[in-house]
């Protein structure tokens, strides 16, 4: 089973489980339209439309720096397929301090970020502060890290 990314913008009313299930077995039973099973990652499964699912996904490698940066803020780490070395990825890291010339020890706070900064991860080590290029912004080879 193939992973995708999704954004997307739907509509929704509250409806007991009961209802929906009766609603989904109508639609089912009333023709054999294409479309999607989908599994969340709590085991949950569930069934889209094939023109809403490929509206609203796309499989997880090509993704713009724009969902690149969604994951990145839910934890994930991502890299470009461009980047010369295979083993250097991007993540967003918390709870910064650093250490004076004269030994004290700062607790990072910015009132706009907080306490986060994305971090590269290549192979000379870890560069905190990581800005990213035209290039990069406007790539559409970002990929999540298993």
């Amino acid at each position: 089973m193939n992973k995708y990314i999704g954004t997307k913008i739907v509509k929704a009313t509250p409806m007991s489980l009961n209802d929906a299930e009766e609603h989904l077995q109508r639609k089912i039973k009333a023709g054999n339209e294409e479309g999607y099973l989908i599994i969340y990652e709590d085991g949950y499964k569930s069934w889209s439309p094939k023109k809403a699912f490929e509206e609203a996904y796309h499989e997880s490698g090509g993704m713009s720096f724009g969902i690149a940066l969604d994951l990145l803020k839910k934890g994930c780490s991502v890299a470009r397929e461009g980047w010369n070395g295979k083993k250097q990825y991007i993540q967003l890291a918390t709870n910064i301090s650093y250490t004076t010339v004269r030994g004290e020890i700062v607790n990072c706070e910015h009132e706009a970020i907080g306490n986060k900064a994305i971090v590269f991860v290549g192979t000379s080590g870890v560069q905190m502060g990581w800005l990213a290029s035209q290039a990069d912004m406007l790539a559409e080879d970002w990929k999540v890290l298993d």
